[in-house]
């Protein structure tokens, strides 16, 4: 059984007990079936079972209304959840693409409501989230693939999105704050998009053995919502295929190896305190200011893994998303 966490801020206890009162939060604790159910469930937009969703992960801003849409790639239509803010637009607004984490095996755009319509409202953004494909039905680089796709896309079709192609911002949590990472060298790699910000909430940086060196690693085997447990079966799912062997120091999987990281646009990274990825994340900062890119750290020392997926309950969730509605703002609206 998990390990108590002493100490904690009362809505992190709530978590906490939540975390502890039931191993089918855990992903080490899903068999094949279980998850494949877990996948496939969906979050309603609207009813009893929205509202209850809501309570736990947020409710989505009012001022901001919700679309769907896809992009057709090779293996078929990628989904997309499209925030735009309701008051009229003075003029083309920027864009921001986000991605959902959950390890590359659970979660969806759905689950963010919350923080794309915080961004919508507050940066008067047009928010793009990818419903990329999951593992291990889709290992790496499948959710790369999906998200660098949904970024391209998102450029091309800003006009008919009323947003500016050229103010371009990408944000994401966990493995969302990964593909964030990936997808942002990948831009320049490949000559593709210009993107002008990088919003990276507690991402996986590191996913080669170096990560277990670190002392939050360390610190954190009985983490409140990731474990050392989950993130063995996490990278099991999205990494280990003996019929293609991957290296895990690949840029594309660990972003904190890429040998050059220059010319990468302004970086915020929030990590929290009780999370085994927070050392990780706070090193990719530094890699980032080592090569000249700027990066602002904000280090929420209380908090858990996942914190901003339970914003009522998470204190501090709210100036999280204020630091990187400012990082965004200071780079997206610049004159």
């Amino acid at each position: 059984m998990r390990q108590r966490v002493k100490g904690l801020r009362p809505g992190v206890r709530v978590v906490d007990a939540l975390m502890s009162a039931s191993t089918t939060f855990s992903i080490e604790h899903m068999d094949d079936e279980v998850l494949r159910r877990v996948q496939q469930a969906q979050i309603p937009d609207r009813g009893p079972a929205a509202l209850a969703a809501g309570a736990v992960l947020g409710y989505r801003q009012r001022g901001v209304r919700v679309h769907t849409d896809a992009f057709s790639a090779p293996h078929g239509p990628v989904p997309l959840r499209i925030y735009t803010p309701t008051r009229a637009a003075t003029g083309p607004r920027p864009l921001v693409v986000n991605f959902h984490g959950g390890g590359f095996a659970l979660g969806s755009a759905r689950q963010c409501d919350w923080t794309c319509s915080v961004v919508a409202r507050g940066l008067d953004a047009v928010v793009v989230s990818v419903d990329y494909r999951l593992a291990p039905a889709h290992r790496f680089p499948a959710a790369v693939e999906d998200c660098y796709g949904g970024l391209v896309w998102a450029v091309e079709h800003a006009d008919r999105l009323g947003a500016d192609g050229s103010r371009v911002g990408v944000m994401g949590d966990s493995a969302g704050g990964n593909l964030a990472a990936v997808t942002t060298i990948m831009a320049r790699e490949e000559g593709g998009p210009s993107i002008a910000h990088q919003a990276l909430i507690y991402p996986a940086t590191d996913l080669t053995e170096g990560l277990k060196e670190t002392a939050s690693y360390r610190d954190n085997a009985h983490g409140i919502v990731l474990s050392h447990a989950g993130l063995e079966v996490f990278h099991g799912h999205y990494c280990d295929d003996p019929a293609n062997p991957v290296d895990s120091s690949d840029w594309r999987l660990s972003p904190l190896h890429c040998p050059d990281l220059t010319g990468l646009p302004p970086a915020v990274v929030v990590v929290a305190g009780l999370d085994p990825l927070h050392d990780s994340g706070v090193a990719y900062a530094e890699q980032l200011v080592r090569a000249g890119v700027p990066a602002r750290v904000e280090d929420f020392h209380q908090m858990p893994h996942g914190f901003l997926s339970f914003p009522y309950l998470s204190h501090a969730a709210r100036p999280a998303m204020r630091a990187i509605v400012a990082s965004q703002r200071a780079a997206l609206l610049a004159s």
